[in-house]
């Protein structure tokens, strides 16, 4: 136990050129490693997930970076939110009955569905975390929270790689920037759209 909370610390600490470092030596194991790592975050929140996307993203190259850390991510939060939901069933009542305030939180998450949960999963600084077990705990329905978390990590994952891909040369190539802006607003009102598909089936 000792040495995996050792092991854990210096993963937390490493820098983007350590990591990339410590990824490469694994070469053997072809992209497992840049898969495990992104998924191991979503268990362990304290990971620096920014890292190891943009690590991915210089290791194997922007689109195979971008998809090794998506599904790593993405498999994270589905493994995250299905542990909730399995183990925790009578926990979201119980924790809404000790704790009041936590009620108000669970109704915007349940009530508002697709939209919370995939702005959340687009923004890297959001508690992405917090948003898996409570949507788990909750009664989001799972295909709701399997395509908000997929579409907003696919946003935040590859906005984040074109951002760190080759950094040195961004200011040479705007368009990276650019592009990070339109696919966010285009994801947005994408998804804005499967969201009223969703209210229209539940109606009928």
């Amino acid at each position: 136990m000792s040495q995996l909370k050792e092991w854990i610390h210096e993963l937390k600490d490493m820098d983007l050129n350590e990591l990339q470092r410590t990824l490469e030596s694994y070469s053997s194991f072809g992209p497992l490693p840049g898969i495990l790592m992104p998924l191991l975050e979503a268990f362990l929140p304290i990971l620096p997930l920014l890292v190891f996307v943009a690590a991915n993203a210089n290791i194997y190259g922007l689109w195979f970076g971008s998809l090794y850390s998506w599904i790593g991510v993405a498999g994270g939060s589905l493994l995250v939110f299905l542990l909730a939901r399995k183990l925790g069933g009578r926990f979201g009542p119980w924790l809404q009955r000790r704790f009041p305030k936590t009620k108000v939180f669970f109704n915007w998450i349940e009530h508002r569905g697709f939209t919370p949960i995939f702005l959340l999963a687009c923004f890297p600084f959001s508690p992405s975390a917090i948003i898996n077990v409570v949507s788990g705990l909750g009664k989001v329905p799972f295909h709701t929270f399997a395509v908000a978390v997929m579409l907003g990590k696919a946003v935040m994952i590859f906005s984040v790689s074109l951002l760190s891909f080759d950094i040195a040369h961004i200011a040479q190539e705007p368009w990276r920037i650019i592009a990070t802006v339109v696919l966010v607003v285009g994801m947005w009102l994408g998804g804005k759209r499967i969201e009223k598909r969703y209210e229209l089936k539940h109606k009928e």
